[in-house]
C-alpha cells in the first residue's frame, strides 16, 4: 500500500512539474508588421484587407496547376478543383 501511495505521489509530482514544458519552446521575434491593417486588419475579429483583393483568372494556367496537382497528388481527381 505504501509503495502505490509513492507513486502516486511520484507520478502527481511529474505531471505538476510538466504544466510548462513547452514554455520555452517557441523563437522571441519581433513582428514586422505590428499595426499593419493590410495583414492583421482593423481590429482582432475583422478579416485582413488582403483578404477583400481578388485577381482575375487566367484560364491559361489552369493546366499547368493540374498537371502540378497531378504530380503531387498521384492524379487523384478528388485534389482537383473544378469551379
Amino acid at each position: 500500500m505504501k509503495f502505490n501511495k509513492i507513486v502516486a505521489f511520484v507520478a502527481c509530482l511529474a505531471l505538476l512539474s510538466s504544466c510548462d514544458y513547452q514554455k520555452y519552446n517557441h523563437i522571441e521575434q519581433k513582428d514586422l508588421n505590428v499595426g499593419n491593417e493590410t495583414v492583421y486588419g482593423v481590429s482582432p475579429d475583422s478579416l485582413p484587407r488582403q483578404m477583400s483583393y481578388k485577381y482575375e483568372a487566367k484560364p491559361e494556367l489552369d493546366a499547368r496547376v493540374n498537371d502540378i496537382r497531378a504530380k503531387l497528388y498521384g492524379g487523384a481527381t478528388s485534389a482537383v478543383v473544378k469551379e
